[in-house]
C-alpha cells in the first residue's frame, strides 16, 4: 500500500476516535437528563453549558474534515489512487454520521436547557403561589386590625366587654373560611 492508503488509515483512525468521544458525551447527556429530572442545580446548568461548548468545538473540528475527505474522493490529486475511492467513501459516511450525532446531541442539550429553565420557572411559580396565598390570608386580618387600631373616642365595640374576644373570633373565622376556600380550589 502506498502513502495514499496511509493517509486514509490516519483519517479513518481519527474518525473512529470521534465515535468514542461522542459515546462519552452521550453517557454524560444521559446522566444529565436523570439529574435534570430529579434535582436540577446550578452545577447541572454549568455542565450543560460545558457540554454545549464541547459539542460546538467538536463540530468545528469535524466539519472541515468532511470537505477534505470529499475532495480526496473526487481524486483532484494524482497522489490518490482509484482503488482507494471505496475506502474514502466509507470514511466520508462515518464523518457524516459523526456530524449527525453532534447535531442530535446539540439539539438534546438545547432541549435540556429549556427543561432546566422550565423547572426553575415552575419552582418559582410554586413559591410565588404560596406567598400570594399567605398574603391573601393576612389582608382581611390587617384590615380588621387596622380598623380597630384607630384612635376614635366613640367606637361602641371598644367599651363593650366582649369586644376584644369578638374581634379575635371574627379574625379566626375569616382566616378559616379563606383557608377552606383555598383547599376547596386545590390551591394548597
Amino acid at each position: 500500500m502506498g502513502s495514499d492508503y496511509l493517509a486514509y488509515t490516519l483519517i479513518d483512525i481519527i474518525t473512529d476516535n470521534y465515535f468514542k468521544v461522542l459515546e462519552d458525551i452521550g453517557e454524560k447527556i444521559e446522566y444529565l437528563e436523570e439529574e435534570l429530572v430529579t434535582n436540577p442545580t446550578t452545577l447541572t446548568l454549568q455542565t450543560i453549558h460545558e457540554l454545549k461548548r464541547d459539542l460546538i468545538f467538536l463540530r468545528k473540528k469535524v466539519w472541515p474534515m468532511r470537505e477534505v475527505i470529499n475532495k480526496l474522493d473526487r481524486r483532484e490529486s494524482e497522489l490518490i489512487s482509484d482503488s482507494l475511492s471505496v475506502y474514502l467513501r466509507d470514511v466520508y459516511d462515518h464523518t457524516i454520521q459523526v456530524i449527525d450525532y453532534i447535531e442530535t446531541y446539540r439539539d438534546m442539550i438545547s432541549g435540556m436547557l429549556d427543561i432546566y429553565l422550565s423547572s426553575l420557572s415552575n419552582r418559582m411559580n410554586e413559591v410565588m403561589k404560596l406567598l400570594t396565598i399567605i398574603s391573601t390570608l393576612f389582608i382581611p386580618l390587617t384590615f380588621i386590625v387596622g380598623l380597630y387600631g384607630m384612635n376614635f373616642k366613640y367606637m361602641p365595640e371598644l367599651q363593650w366587654v366582649y369586644g376584644y374576644p369578638l374581634v379575635w373570633i371574627v379574625m379566626i373565622i375569616v382566616s378559616l373560611i379563606m383557608f377552606l376556600f383555598f383547599l376547596r380550589k386545590k390551591w394548597l
